[in-house]
């Protein structure tokens, strides 16, 4: 299932209210999802390498948190925010501006290498790849996804319906 972005994100208390949270795909609601995003947010960051080691680390140890609680959204939020750190780092590393594409032409811009901000970008990684390959990250995603995110009967019919846009 898609992450749900008609939801009041700013009424829901998402560690009170689980079962509303959608994991979406890759970083879908990161900065939405509250009360994670006021928890983890403030230890994002990934100017250097010195500087996104210790955010990771910090993010890291708070996916663990959530874990030990028990708070499979929260593992998600973490992962989530793991994986962010990556791809604007990326995105940084390969670009100085942080812009992929050119304003007006929208064509994009040649690369530029940036090995600090590549740096940063791999400490990530690694922390991100700790986090979404943790088993009981793992069966506790299955978990919500079996609870919460279960196609509806009529959803489910359509789907098994080959063709059903020819009709």
């Amino acid at each position: 299932m898609t992450f749900d972005y008609s939801l009041n994100f700013t009424e829901v208390d998402f560690r009170k209210h689980p079962e509303l949270y959608r994991i979406g795909r890759g970083e879908q609601g990161v900065l939405l999802v509250e009360p994670y995003k006021s928890e983890i947010l403030p230890h994002w960051r990934f100017r250097t390498p010195d500087i996104a080691r210790r955010s990771a680390n910090k993010i890291y140890r708070m996916f663990l948190a959530y874990k030990a609680e028990g708070d499979f959204v929260g593992m998600d939020m973490a992962r989530k925010f793991l994986q962010m750190g990556y791809t604007r780092a990326r995105r940084y590393a390969n670009h100085k501006s942080g812009q992929k594409f050119a304003k007006a032409t929208r064509e994009e811009l040649p690369r530029e290498e940036d090995q600090v901000k590549a740096e940063s970008a791999r400490i990530f990684k690694e922390k991100w790849q700790l986090a979404r390959e943790d088993k009981e990250y793992l069966k506790m995603k299955k978990k919500h996804r079996e609870l919460h995110e279960q196609a509806t009967p009529s959803n489910k019919m359509i789907e098994q319906m080959p063709n059903i846009g020819a009709i």
